[in-house]
């Protein structure tokens, strides 16, 4: 029922851009929130997934640079499917850590160019140990996508570190929708209280 009002009121196409840190769920909120609403899922780890081989190449001769540039053409790869999508006058859920202002600011110009609305829903673990509980679970899996990942804590506070608290940023006026994705609710809750915030 949530989802066809949400249709039905909807005529601008929507960007919903999860924001958070590895390990905090929000991946699995935003495959549920896609499947949900049916509409594009755009993963930024699906395209860093695919350059792990140029990686490869590129430490041979530049190892302090390949990480970097590499994750930059990540996020370049899914701005641009993002505009094409929402061009086509789809709504699309876009799964990116959006740990830089920066990286806000070109969904904000995609959806401009493009007459689309922008919101942030922002997973956040309330009980760091049960995130870091998850994060060294899922390290523990031998995943080969999961290869640029951090697999442990001491790597998730390396990373944290080295945004330098960039990532905590004010929105302005995008809608932002927070989640406490270790609170004792359902993935399904949580999908519901999204929609009802798309609705409000």
């Amino acid at each position: 029922m949530e989802k066809k009002r949400w249709r039905e009121n909807e005529e601008t196409p929507i960007i919903i851009a999860m924001k958070g840190h590895p390990g905090t769920g929000k991946s699995t909120i935003a495959r549920a929130v896609a499947k949900t609403l049916r509409c594009p899922l755009i993963d930024k780890d699906h395209f860093r997934d695919g350059t792990q081989r140029i990686q490869q190449a590129l430490m041979l001769s530049s190892p302090s640079t390949a990480n970097s540039l590499l994750n930059d053409i990540s996020y370049e790869a899914m701005w641009r499917v993002t505009s094409t999508q929402i061009g086509l006058g789809l709504s699309v859920v876009v799964d990116s850590p959006l740990s830089r202002r920066a990286h806000l600011d070109r969904l904000l110009d995609l959806a401009c160019q493009n007459g689309a609305r922008l919101i942030v829903v922002e997973c956040r673990a309330g009980d760091e140990d049960e995130w870091r509980r998850r994060l060294e679970a899922r390290g523990r899996v031998a995943e080969a996508e999961k290869w640029h990942k951090p697999a442990t804590w001491g790597e998730l506070e390396r990373l944290l570190e080295g945004y330098g608290g960039c990532w905590d940023y004010d929105v302005g006026e995008v809608g932002k929708l927070v989640l406490d994705t270790t609170a004792s609710v359902d993935v399904s809750e949580m999908v519901s209280i999204v929609i009802q915030f798309l609705s409000s």
